[in-house]
């Protein structure tokens, strides 16, 4: 008698270990059973039985049934909530409710931590011309419930010549910027930033800044079905600016700021994703006539094993240059980068 319901337990056991199990069905026909992973930007992340982790289009899936409860995180709501999330024919339910997609961020969101990507561009010519050319790109993210810090590093060096005694350096720049913000709700934050810069070919020896203001995120990660996952925001708020080129007493000023930061995954690529960021800082005393402009279009392609090819188009603009250099100052990259 024991030894019957020893083996009744186990099959329950069993049985129930089986219908525990996540199904996805593809609109071929097609089935796998494992566990739901996340849901996030049109993706199903799944670890299936036979096949391990994969990613799959929502749009290829024809019905999705979960046995547990998943954690469901709103784009405009603070609180998260547990559900059992499945859908069918692109429809999404939460413990039997319709889920409007458009307002969730993610399901089962990834846990926090510290991301980002170094980018490396590098040419040389030998023969009639001699040259040299290496650009470093880094940048570092991380976001928690109500705060989120960014940092970048920039290097940029080129020298060239008809041999290696006469090579002159066209190229000979450094900037680090990095920002911290905090979140009061789930669109309003308050920031605090700084940069630095160095540029030898300007004459430029140091430029520092530090500024803080308020920042509103009008997406954020949000996923259109027709065009792909956007983020945006924009910032206003003041800066601190006490610069020296070569040659030149040291100016300090205070500045208004503006700002805004976009990043956009296409719906029908998920491997490409494209940045721009936009500042414009006019001086207090003479804002028409003195200010600074620093932007970026940039883009990173996924090859494989986290390795990216990138692209960036730079471009800064100083009203009131020091000396004799020019206003506008334009970069290209175009390199190969490891992301994380």
């Amino acid at each position: 008698m024991v030894r019957i319901n020893i083996l009744l337990a186990a099959t329950a056991a069993c049985a129930l270990a089986v219908s525990a199990a996540d199904v996805i069905e593809f609109k071929s026909g097609s089935k796998l059973t494992g566990k739901l992973v996340r849901i996030e930007g049109g993706n199903i992340m799944f670890d299936a039985e036979d096949v391990g982790s994969v990613k799959i289009a929502q749009d290829k899936v024809a019905r999705m049934i979960t046995e547990n409860e998943s954690t469901i995180q709103y784009t405009d709501e603070a609180e998260r909530e547990q559900a059992v999330v499945n859908m069918s024919n692109g429809v999404y339910t939460a413990s039997g409710k319709t889920l409007d997609m458009g307002k969730v961020k993610a399901v089962n969101p990834e846990v926090e931590k510290w991301h980002g990507s170094v980018n490396l561009s590098a040419t040389a010519a030998r023969g009639n011309t001699v040259s040299e050319k290496v650009t470093f790109l880094a940048d570092v993210a991380r976001r928690w419930e109500h705060d989120r810090f960014t940092g970048n590093f920039g290097y940029y060096f080129a020298q060239s010549g008809t041999d290696h005694d006469n090579k002159v350096k066209n190229e000979d720049r450094i900037a680090l910027g990095l920002q911290e913000d905090h979140f009061w709700t789930t669109k309003v934050y308050s920031y605090v930033n700084g940069k630095f810069e160095r540029d030898g070919i300007n004459k430029l020896l140091y430029r520092y800044r530090l500024g803080t203001g308020l920042g509103y995120q009008w997406l954020d990660g949000q996923v259109f079905e027709s065009t792909g996952k956007w983020s945006f925001s924009q910032e206003l708020g003041i800066a601190y600016i006490k610069e020296k080129y070569e040659h030149q007493k040291d100016d300090d000023r205070a500045t208004f700021r503006y700002g805004h930061h976009a990043s956009w995954n296409p719906c029908w690529l998920d491997k490409l994703a494209f940045t721009h960021n936009f500042e414009y800082l006019p001086d207090f005393d003479d804002w028409t006539d003195c200010y600074l402009i620093d932007t970026d279009i940039g883009f990173a392609y996924e090859l494989a094993a986290s390795w990216q090819l990138m692209g960036k188009w730079e471009w800064e603009y100083n009203s009131k240059p020091g000396g004799s250099t020019k206003s506008s100052d334009l970069r290209y990259t175009l390199g190969l980068g490891y992301k994380w």
